[in-house]
């Protein structure tokens, strides 16, 4: 059995679904990698991670927004109460660090005294903002904030990390175990099966 031709939801949902995916896998690998460099090595990756950051958070906006104006086909009936509320808590969660990460991040930059040697300019090209109030702290409440958003930011890291592993583990239990078509949504090429 194959899937049914994907309607505009579908196609428009799965499209931004994988791309923010391959980001935030991808930022996080940056992120280990640049811990690991030390110095003016750390520059290039922690460019690219701010870049790559800006981009989920606007893609994870047009995401929330496709969502409110294009709200999701139900689950199928097979699926639980319970699991219906986990899988309702766990997309809640992700659209928190999806929106926060990148927030605390952009924050966190805009309150170092860095952010006037090495502006946000997004993938080397366009310069991106940084907030104008937070540029503007004393030098002692600007470490306190930049300490501040550092911390949030771990913690969504965490977060996240947690929110992944649930999720590929409830796609798998959907798929193997399971074996309904929660994940033939999301994978264009998946058999739904048998």
């Amino acid at each position: 059995m194959t899937n049914a031709p994907l309607d505009r939801y579908d196609r428009v949902a799965m499209a931004l679904h994988w791309l923010i995916a391959i980001l935030l896998i991808g930022n996080i690998l940056i992120a280990w990698y640049f811990k690991t460099l030390h110095g003016l090595a750390q520059i290039g990756p922690v460019q690219w991670h701010k870049s790559i950051g800006i981009t989920v958070l606007l893609l994870s906006l047009a995401r929330l927004a496709w969502r409110l104006i294009s709200p999701p086909p139900p689950l199928p009936a097979s699926v639980a109460g319970w699991e219906r509320r986990a899988a309702l808590l766990v997309y809640g969660l992700f659209y928190l660090v999806m929106i926060a990460m990148p927030l605390t991040g952009w924050a966190m930059v805009s309150a170092s005294q860095l952010i006037f040697i090495f502006p946000i300019r997004l993938y080397g090209v366009i310069p991106w903002p940084a907030i104008g109030p937070l540029t503007h702290l004393p030098a002692a409440q600007m470490k306190a904030a930049h300490d501040s958003f550092a911390a949030a930011h771990g913690l969504l890291a965490k977060l996240a990390y947690a929110l992944i592993l649930l999720h590929v583990g409830a796609a798998l239990r959907h798929q193997f175990i399971r074996r309904d078509t929660v994940v033939s949504r999301m994978v264009p090429f998946l058999r739904k099966p048998a």
